[in-house]
C-alpha cells in the first residue's frame, strides 16, 4: 500500500431510501474504480463508504448489508431507531478515522462524480470544501424562497459567518472531523456547526439534481424545526429582540398611563374607553405570550441537554476494512 495515498470516507446517512440505493451503489463503485486508475500513485484516493441507516422501515438495511458483504471498503451503522438525520450524521462522524470525510445524501441530488473535484481543492490545502447550490432542480419556488429568507435572517443575527445556499454535501479535513466530534449538543444543526468550527473554507459551485427516486423525508414541519434549531443554537438574538420589544411596550405603557393621569386631573373622569382598553390588554398579552414562547424554546433545549442522553444508539455496525 502506498503510504502517501490519502483515504477519504464517504458518509451516506439514509432513511427509507430503498429505491435510490441501487443507483447510488453503482455510481459510488464507479467513483472508487476511477480513483484507482489515476496514473500517479500519489494522486490516487482510497475511498471508503460508510452508510448510516437511521431506522429505515423499508428494505434499505438489507440492501446495504448485501452491498457491503463482498466489499472491504464499505461499512455500515444501523441505528436502533429513527433518531433524525442530524444524529445519524453524528454517528458517522464519530466513526471516521480517515484523512477526510465527504457527506452526501442517498437520493443522488448531490452528484458523487463531483467528489473528485472537491478532493483536488482539499489537496490544495483547503480544509472545508463546501458545495453551494447554483441551481436547485425539482424544488418549488416556495421552498427556495423560504430557504433564502432563512439564511439571510440567520446571517444577520448570528456572530458566525453562515454559508448561504449550502447543505450537508461537503468535504471535511481530519481537523474538521475531530472538531465536530467534540460538539455533543443534543439539538443539532450541522450546517451551522460546520460554520462555527471555522478552518480554511472554499466554496464549490454545482447544480443540484432532482431526486433520482422516492420522496423527500423533509416536510415543512421538519424544515421549520431545523430552522428554529439553527436560531436557538447559535444566537440569543430572539431573546434579545423580545427584551427590546418588552422594553418598548413597557415604556409606551408608562407614557400612556401618564397621559391618562394628566388627562384625568385636567378634564375629570371620562366614560371608560372599551376599545383603548382592549387594545392595551391584547398588545401586552400578545407580547407576553411571545416572550414566554421564545423563553420556552430555549428552556426546552436546556432541559433536553441536561438529561445527557446519548445522541444515538447503534444496533449493528461493520466498519470498512484496510486493503
Amino acid at each position: 500500500m502506498n503510504e502517501n495515498k490519502r483515504t477519504v470516507t464517504i458518509l451516506i446517512p439514509c432513511y427509507n431510501e430503498e429505491e435510490s440505493l441501487p443507483m447510488l451503489f453503482a455510481r459510488l463503485t464507479t467513483l472508487s474504480e476511477n480513483a484507482q486508475l489515476a496514473p500517479d500513485d500519489d494522486d490516487r484516493i482510497d475511498y471508503r463508504f460508510l452508510f448510516v441507516n437511521d431506522g429505515s422501515k423499508d428494505s434499505a438495511r438489507d440492501e446495504i448489508r448485501e452491498f457491503a458483504s463482498n466489499r472491504f471498503d464499505t461499512g455500515f451503522i444501523f441505528l436502533s431507531r429513527n433518531f433524525g438525520k442530524e444524529h445519524a450524521m453524528l454517528a458517522g462522524i464519530d466513526a471516521v478515522d480517515t484523512d477526510a470525510l465527504v457527506i452526501i445524501d442517498a437520493d443522488l441530488q448531490d452528484p458523487p462524480e463531483l467528489i473528485g473535484d472537491m478532493v483536488k481543492l482539499w489537496r490544495q490545502g483547503y480544509e472545508d470544501v463546501y458545495a453551494r447550490r447554483r441551481s436547485r432542480k425539482g424544488e418549488s419556488w416556495f421552498k427556495k424562497a423560504t430557504s433564502h429568507l432563512y439564511y439571510t435572517l440567520l446571517q444577520k443575527v448570528s456572530s458566525v459567518q453562515i454559508q448561504r445556499d449550502t447543505g450537508d454535501f461537503r468535504l471535511l479535513d481530519r481537523k474538521c472531523v475531530t472538531a465536530l466530534q467534540h460538539l455533543r449538543e443534543s439539538e443539532r444543526n450541522s450546517k451551522a456547526l460546520f460554520s462555527w468550527i471555522g478552518f480554511k473554507k472554499i466554496e464549490f459551485l454545482y447544480d443540484r439534481d432532482p431526486r433520482c427516486a422516492g420522496k423527500t423525508k423533509w416536510n415543512y414541519w421538519k424544515l421549520m424545526k431545523l430552522a428554529i434549531d439553527g436560531f436557538t443554537s447559535f444566537t440569543v438574538a430572539p431573546l434579545r429582540a423580545v427584551t427590546i420589544c418588552d422594553g418598548i411596550v413597557s415604556l409606551s405603557a408608562i407614557i400612556y398611563a401618564l397621559v391618562v393621569f394628566v388627562h384625568t386631573i385636567v378634564n375629570g373622569v371620562d366614560v371608560p374607553g372599551y376599545a383603548s382598553l382592549m387594545i392595551v390588554v391584547l398588545v401586552l398579552g400578545g407580547i407576553q405570550l411571545l416572550a414566554l414562547g421564545v423563553i420556552g424554546e430555549y428552556l426546552g433545549r436546556t432541559f433536553i441537554q441536561t438529561k445527557n442522553r446519548p445522541n444515538y444508539l447503534i444496533e449493528e455496525e461493520q466498519r470498512p476494512k484496510e486493503r
